[in-house]
């Protein structure tokens, strides 16, 4: 591990995103339906989650799971973890697939704006946010990982 310095500031911050959306993923399977529909899920989801199936809890339990997974690779970037199995490429792919949900919004919005609702486009810059952040930290880092 290295020593904790300014640099590594971004990572712990993005760990702390990928934690927090974790636990928002968690408690969108307690609230069941309401929050599916709140958050985006779909109708389809909101009621399969109404109606007790598993699909819906399953699903949304191993998105938190990855995104559990992705902030211990953050905080292992940031040296406040042991380093994991492939750092550099982890955490180079969780950067493209947040800087990529991100920016999905753009050519979305350019032939379906009439079709966009305004979760599609808040979770889009939520994602850019996150995938700035890691980006950051990484470039950072990148010599020393």
């Amino acid at each position: 591990m290295h020593a904790m310095g300014s640099y590594t500031n971004w990572l712990v911050v993005g760990a702390a995103m990928s934690a927090l959306a974790a636990a928002l993923h968690l408690a969108i399977i307690i609230g069941g339906g309401p929050w599916y529909r709140f958050f985006g899920a779909g109708e389809r989801m909101a009621r399969a989650a109404e109606a007790g199936r598993r699909y819906p809890a399953l699903v949304t339990l191993g998105i938190a799971g990855v995104l559990f997974v992705w902030a211990a690779y953050a905080l292992s970037g940031a040296g406040l973890l042991m380093p994991l199995p492939f750092l550099k490429f982890a955490l180079t792919a969780i950067a493209a697939v947040y800087m990529v949900r991100g920016l999905v919004i753009v050519p979305l919005l350019l032939v379906a704006a009439d079709k966009m609702t305004s979760f599609a486009v808040w979770s889009s810059l939520m994602c850019l946010a996150y995938g700035i952040v890691h980006v950051v930290g990484l470039a950072l880092l990148w010599s020393r990982l």
